[in-house]
């Protein structure tokens, strides 16, 4: 079945509060935050460019991409102020504390609490940066503290080289990588689009296009893909499933089933940088067949497309405005859900809007504040009542927003132990209008839409 839902799961016990969560959430911060750094503005990047990790990111800090971001990772993380090849590592750490308005009304199991988590969310270690000349990595693994668990994350890896087309600069590369969307270079698709962070603890709606982290990590597939004369970026590939086994040896849970076949996934985009402000215009697609159940007979088929479009001033770095946006719209046959009893319908439509606004002040302090609406057709066999996870109204429909105010005292060019610390504080409220088909009691079982309200605080830092 197409749905997803994520309990997250803390260490059960007895759990320290008021000032001693303050206390415990603060000694972390002491512990990580001079060893560790995010997913995705790699200190081991900024010491083979030898640029600072504001020169890349937004804000100073992943995942999001300046220009001279986007063509770093384009060009296969090969960028280098050096010819000699070092040890291309970094390591990672998120602490976080997280608040729902109303405990979980189901006990979420061994490793989380009904309300009040606070958590090593997660410990990660990167092999990222250049091989080659031409080969470059970005490798994650993961220990999750919410589930007690090791596994293999993201990974990306690249060969690319700079060519000539018809006297224009062009970019072409290969991409071996598990997650659709997480090759690609803009902040506007779900594997780096805002939130760049989140709480793994809250409940989240129940329903999301497939592209949208449905096949993460469980497929491996490759793309090729070019960046002609600064301004055209195209991309196309294919993805296959890992077998259970390989799923269940890398730490990785087979929630969305088998792909029959090949998933074809597409890119193309147009990009102008003007140096002060820079825009993208852009458009995407995923197709799939799954076997939900890994077995043999029918299958689920699902075709995602979509648009995207992006818009960042920079001026002069002291004041930084950014806007993101994408729709995706997604076809779904729903012959194996139908054929098992999972669903009412064979057809059905899912469709998704993003938008996100943020503004840095001198790429240390920033604002950013999210829109996400989620709609499709009504299925009472698909979309069935659950405590916490289920529709009363048989609808998928969720909508809200997302506000965030962080602290990067680390990533600047005069930053202390530059480019070794960095470090970002951050404090984020999700607010939900609607969940799962409704507002009010949307379980069936008397849970309201903002019973989901959550208080997210971040300590997030690498090395």
């Amino acid at each position: 079945m197409h749905l997803h839902h994520i309990h997250s799961p803390v260490v059960r016990g007895r759990r320290p509060s008021g000032l001693g969560l303050l206390a415990l959430l603060v000694t972390q911060l002491a512990l990580f935050g001079v060893y560790v750094q995010p997913a995705q503005a790699l200190p081991s990047y900024a010491r083979q460019t030898g640029e600072e990790c504001a020169a890349c990111h937004v804000g100073g800090f992943g995942p999001q991409l300046t220009p001279f971001g986007m063509v770093f990772k384009m060009g296969g993380y090969t960028e280098s102020n050096s010819t000699s090849l070092r040890m291309p590592l970094s390591g990672m750490a998120v602490a976080s504390f997280t608040n729902t308005a109303k405990d979980l009304s189901e006990d979420p199991g061994k490793y989380v609490g009904v309300n009040n988590n606070l958590s090593m969310q997660e410990i990660s270690a990167f092999l990222a940066g250049r091989l080659t000349n031409h080969v470059g990595t970005f490798v994650q693994t993961t220990y999750s503290g919410v589930e007690n668990i090791f596994s293999l994350d993201n990974m990306d890896l690249r060969f690319a080289g700079n060519v000539d087309l018809g006297g224009k600069d062009t970019i072409l590369g290969l991409s071996v990588n598990n997650n659709p969307t997480i090759s690609d270079p803009f902040n506007t698709l779900s594997a780096w689009s805002f939130p760049y962070i989140a709480s793994e603890v809250a409940p989240t709606p129940a329903a999301a296009p497939l592209i949208q982290g449905g096949l993460e990590y469980q497929v491996l597939g490759g793309s090729a893909y070019g960046f002609f004369n600064d301004s055209i970026y195209a991309e196309a590939g294919a993805y296959g499933s890992l077998s259970r086994s390989t799923l269940h040896s890398l730490g990785i849970g087979a929630d969305a089933g088998d792909l029959s076949g090949a998933a074809p996934y597409w890119r193309l985009a147009w990009f102008k940088d003007k140096r002060k402000s820079a825009y993208s215009l852009g458009l995407f697609g995923l197709a799939a067949k799954l076997h939900p159940d890994f077995h043999s007979g029918p299958t689920n088929d699902y075709l995602d497309m979509g648009v995207d479009a992006s818009y960042q001033f920079l001026g002069s770095r002291a004041h930084i405005f950014t806007v993101n946006g994408s729709y995706t719209h997604e076809h779904q046959k729903l012959n194996a859900s139908l054929a098992a009893g999972d669903a009412n319908r064979s057809s059905a439509t899912l469709q998704n809007i993003n938008l996100n606004a943020s503004y840095t002040y001198k790429e240390t302090y920033g604002l950013r504040l999210g829109l996400f609406d989620t709609w499709g057709d009504r299925d009472t066999a698909l979309y069935a009542p659950a405590p916490d996870g289920g529709s009363r109204t048989g609808k998928p429909d969720s909508n809200g927003l997302i506000l965030e105010a962080d602290w990067t005292p680390f990533g600047k060019e005069d930053s202390w132990a530059a480019p070794w610390a960095n470090l970002r504080v951050g404090l984020q409220y999700t607010l939900y209008n609607q969940f799962n088909g409704a507002s009010s009691n949307y379980d069936g079982f008397g849970r309201d839409a903002s019973d989901n309200n959550t208080l997210f605080l971040y300590l997030w830092s690498a090395i």
